[in-house]
């Protein structure tokens, strides 16, 4: 396939190559708001696209039409997801200033400046990241939401980390509202609207929201009490089609998830719902180089998929081209938000790059963030240790990590007056690296920004045999994947999904004995598929802060810590097992 053109003249007029993989080139000529379509089979050069382009402007652009006389409307989608309480800039490794509501308000306006058919859309997780947002429960993030113009923002898992009251609060902060399709009362009331329809020149664009069904055991149990979370796909497939009667175009703003299988999150609400456009989504934290594009198996309709990565590290932008209810082509952009690479000169000195443009930030928003960057730099800027290393919180989800043993073996220490055996944490509840260096407030408050309390279970052995059954059977790189403090030892069959050899403080697991468990509140209250641990004999919340702990287990420590591991969780895979194989013979 020849590659893409974008056609570049001093004429009235702009120029689209949008390809679908396998189909005809299609340069289209959009000329106040009218449109001309030139289509071949055949490889068109930059020089014959330029003759065409002159030909069509000097001819009839003030009518253009295409051929079935059909008006084609251009909109473009600015979208985000999974920004996570990041509305200022910030460091990530290994570089600074990267990110930022200040700059995205720069890209957006620009573009709503040169385009005049635009939404902006967040596919949800604006909560829980950084301390200038946690420490006000994002309402920084949401005034700059309100400052950009967002138009509607899905409701994602993280929505649901405080109270209920919290969220009511932000839904009434926000200008735009928070949708969600699949989330009711117990009662059968939505928790929230579940669609917009936003009118433009022409046309009409239908826009609905839907919230992963996992929040179930993904979310603090406390927080989602009343509340039912019903199949994202079996509520699109009625709702879809009303949609469609009232818009030219449809979009699900998705909080789903983008998995290998056709049988989960977004990929299974295309595959499964005809009619949707453009499914905005979240929750996996997918950077994307292109859309992915599903055909709906019975009707044949095509839907785009597109995500934005994390953190506002970029903004997505997709250009649809929709004639007679549907779009007949697309143009995808991952936009870098002061993104940085990284070079060290012969001299030995760092040197930093821009990726794409240097985007200048707004100033407006700049002081609209400062109050918020400044209150938590002053309550977080306490000193309480010192890291030899970075721990870096990379492969939580997968492995053991110096990191994952060193907020595992806080608990531990916490706890062992009440005689505790072992410690549990969640590769997911986890965030951030701890940078080398000092280590302040802040840091602990970037590694652990849910504010769980140490809790302690005591357990039958049957129990605890449940609890590590349940390990053997997550996959590596969910949420739920254990990190465990010293003393316990296991073995993780990826071939069977069993978790084997568990040895306890240098004993097998006993299942006629009863075992202290401590952990997060968030693990304790059934959270992330831990449910065998509401089988608890008996609870003890010590209202002691995670973060707390951990900063106490430093200072117990000398103040200085240096990131390790000691082979607590081992694994067998294929690999593992050609390698004993080999051995054997």
């Amino acid at each position: 396939m020849p590659s893409p053109i974008y056609l570049l003249y001093s004429l009235p007029f702009t120029a689209y190559h949008l390809p679908y993989r396998c189909r005809p080139i299609s340069i289209y000529f959009v000329h106040e708001g009218k449109g001309m379509i030139f289509r071949t089979s055949r490889p068109v050069n930059l020089t014959t696209a330029l003759l065409v382009g002159l030909l069509l402007a000097c001819s009839t652009m003030q009518e253009a039409k295409p051929p079935n006389g059909a008006a084609v409307h251009h909109l473009v989608i600015l979208h985000t997801n999974d920004t996570h309480g990041h509305p200022a800039k910030f460091f990530k490794y290994p570089a600074p200033d990267v990110g930022g509501l200040a700059a995205r308000a720069t890209i957006v306006q620009r573009t709503k400046g040169q385009n005049k058919n635009v939404l902006v859309l967040d596919a949800g997780d604006i909560n829980t990241g950084r301390p200038e947002s946690n420490l006000f429960k994002a309402r920084p993030d949401i005034e700059g939401f309100n400052y950009i113009g967002y138009d509607a923002m899905a409701i994602g898992n993280h929505e649901f980390d405080n109270a209920p009251e919290v969220l009511k609060e932000q839904m009434k902060l926000a200008n735009f509202p928070f949708l969600s399709a699949n989330v009711r009362t117990t009662q059968g009331e939505l928790l929230t609207l579940p669609y917009i329809i936003k009118e433009f020149d022409g046309f009409k664009v239908a826009i609905f929201g839907v919230t992963t069904k996992e929040t179930e055991f993904l979310a603090h149990p406390d927080n989602i009490r009343g509340l039912v979370f019903q199949d994202e796909v079996e509520v699109a497939k009625k709702l879809v089609p009303a949609l469609r009667k009232q818009a030219d175009a449809v979009i699900a703003l998705a909080h789903l998830g983008i998995y290998n299988s056709s049988e989960l999150g977004s990929k299974r609400l295309a595959s499964e719902v005809s009619g949707i456009d453009l499914i905005v989504d979240g929750h996996s934290h997918t950077k994307l180089d292109a859309p992915i594009v599903i055909t709906h198996p019975e009707s044949g309709h095509k839907t785009l998929i597109v995500q934005a990565w994390k953190w506002g590290l970029i903004l997505g932008r997709v250009d649809l081209f929709i004639q007679e209810k549907r779009v007949i082509d697309y143009k995808f952009e991952a936009i870098p938000i002061n993104l940085k690479g990284v070079e060290k000169r012969a001299d030995g000195a760092v040197a930093y790059h821009v990726i794409g443009e240097q985007i200048p930030e707004d100033p407006e928003l700049m002081s609209l963030m400062k109050p918020y960057v400044d209150g938590a730099r002053i309550l977080l800027s306490k000193v309480v240790g010192q890291a030899e290393e970075t721990f870096f919180y990379n492969g939580v989800r997968k492995r053991e990590t110096a990191l994952g043993d060193l907020v595992a073996d806080s608990m531990l220490w916490y706890t062992k007056y009440l005689g505790v055996d072992f410690a549990l944490q969640n590769g997911g509840g986890i965030r951030a690296d701890l940078p080398k260096g000092p280590i302040t407030q802040r840091s602990m408050h970037e590694v652990l920004p849910f504010g769980n309390s140490v809790v302690v279970l005591t357990l039958d052995g049957a129990t605890v045999q449940s609890l590590f059954d349940f390990i053997g059977s997550i996959s590596r790189g969910q949420g739920a994947f254990p990190q465990v403090s010293a003393g316990v030892s296991i073995t993780l069959n990826t071939l069977t999904k069993k978790c084997e050899n568990i040895m306890i403080n240098g004993e097998p697991l006993d299942p006629g004995r009863t075992y202290k468990v401590a952990t997060n509140s968030y693990l304790a209250a059934g959270g992330d598929g831990y449910r065998m641990l509401l089988k608890a004999l008996h609870r003890y919340d010590s209202s002691a802060s995670l973060r707390d702990v951990v900063i106490e287990y430093i200072e117990h420590l000398g103040g200085t810590v240096k990131p390790r591991i000691s082979g607590r969780i081992n694994f067998i895979d294929k690999r593992t097992q050609s390698e004993s194989m080999q051995e054997a013979a």
